[in-house]
């Protein structure tokens, strides 16, 4: 049995920074990833980026098991529930991964060709994205699935800074792999696409084989396969009643995401270099306030599985109070220093005079952003899953997507019309999941 006691007052700092440290690194790493790509072939580095919109689409169907096992798990250990049921969480998930995977891989193998045909792509442009989604995305797709719930597991046992190593681990497999396969280091031939795409599933492997031996080493991990074809529906129901809304809520805002930048498409290369380059600089900002909603999720579970209802409201205010702070005093350095930032991405003048302005906007973003990472994050750990979902839903569409095309479009702002729909988008939703923490109602929707 898992000591609530213990759990909830696992201090939140061992949880964040090695959550916050692995984003970090994700996004610096996918930012060599890519650069490293540019430099075998251009049409290689389109290829790719094509086909990464349909392997995140994987990702978000193996995410629905893996979030909903972590909230699942975070309440029944908050409650100190058995060994047994704490156990079955993990095989009840595990076995929605297999199956999941099997379908995805089928998808995938026999699909691309017919997927791709519907592009009017170049001969080399389709022969890389053939290669590289069948192998990664195809092939693959087993190693990132199950990644993605050991993951889940070992953060919700609070055991993010194990993850933190494995992800370090892999990423860094990936880049050296990537090397290997376009470099032609130590006489080797020149893989390509081909060899990238096996490095990246090589890193997912690594990944796979470490959070293993992790969860094996930690004694107060329960995961075994023992009598796994013996798991009650219950388990099977609830992970999904939580993670299938959460993932509806990550398709929209990718699709309201996708919409915005086709809407910013019109206002030319330079708009739409402007607005890539401010969301990479930005990233590094709110790794942060993302760390703190998922330790914030997890936080959230514990207490709510632990009755301790009144210490998770105080609790997860103080968090969105640290989150926000740090994200607003890291706004500001980063605006007062943003012009040698700006020249490593780019020199020119319309497009460095757009991201310095976006830059200045984008404290209104983070601000919002923050508010909403943690509550929504504490909502759903609470098991609060329909609302920020629906009312997500909701804001992406008309709130962000609407508010950007009638200030960006219609009004004539350009990018800042853009930014300040985005921001309000996340302000609004942020102040509003403020509200619905503050007012108790997630005590009604435990999930033990």
């Amino acid at each position: 049995m898992v000591k609530a006691r213990r759990r909830g007052e696992l201090p939140m700092v061992s949880l964040t920074l090695p959550l916050a440290l692995e984003q970090f690194f994700r996004i610096l790493v996918s930012s060599v990833d890519t650069a490293m790509l540019s430099t075998y072939n251009n049409d290689a580095v389109a290829a790719v980026g094509m086909v990464s919109q349909y392997i995140f689409f994987l990702t978000l169907v193996f995410s629905v098991i893996g979030t909903g096992c972590s909230i699942v798990l975070a309440q029944y250990i908050g409650a100190e529930k058995s060994k047994t049921e704490l156990n079955h969480i993990a095989q009840a998930s595990t076995v929605m991964i297999l199956i999941a995977t099997a379908v995805m891989t089928l998808l995938v193998i026999f699909g691309t060709g017919p997927l791709l045909s519907c592009y009017k792509l170049e001969d080399s442009v389709r022969a890389y994205a053939h290669e590289y989604f069948v192998i990664f995305g195809g092939i693959c797709c087993v190693f990132n699935a199950v990644s993605l719930l050991q993951s889940a597991i070992l953060r919700t046992y609070g055991y993010s800074r194990e993850v933190m190593i494995s992800s370090i681990a892999a990423n860094l497999v990936n880049v050296l792999g990537n090397a290997l396969a376009l470099y032609g280091w130590f006489g080797l031939p020149v893989f390509g696409v081909k060899g990238v795409a096996w490095a990246s599933g090589l890193s997912l492997l690594v990944s796979c084989f470490l959070c293993y031996w992790f969860i094996k080493r930690k004694e107060d991990v329960y995961f075994s396969l023992k009598g796994i074809f013996k798991i009650p529906s219950k388990f099977f129901k609830l992970i999904l009643s939580v993670g299938v809304p959460t993932a509806g809520e990550s398709l929209s805002y990718n699709m309201s995401q996708i919409a915005i930048m086709a809407m910013i498409s019109t206002l030319g290369t330079n708009a739409m270099s402007a607005q890539v380059y401010t969301q990479t600089i930005v990233r590094f900002v709110y790794a942060f306030a993302i760390a703190v909603g998922s330790a914030s999720q997890i936080k959230a579970g514990y207490y709510v599985g632990a009755q301790q209802n009144n210490v998770a409201l105080k609790k997860i205010i103080l968090y969105q109070v640290v989150a926000t702070s740090c994200s607003m005093v890291l706004m500001l350095v980063l605006n007062l220093f943003k012009s040698p930032v700006i020249r490593i991405f780019t020199d020119i003048p319309e497009v460095t005079v757009l991201v310095s302005t976006l830059l200045l906007y984008s404290i209104y973003i983070e601000f919002g952003r923050s508010l909403n990472l943690v509550y929504v994050g504490a909502l759903k750990g609470a098991g609060d899953v329909r609302f920020p979902v629906l009312y997500g839903i909701f804001s992406n569409w008309c709130i962000m997507v609407l508010g950007s095309y009638i200030l960006g479009l219609k009004f004539g702002l350009g990018l800042v019309g853009f930014w300040l729909g985005i921001g309000t988008d996340e302000t609004t939703r942020g102040i509003v999941m403020f509200f619905r923490w503050k007012s108790c109602r997630w005590q009604r929707h435990s999930l033990v």
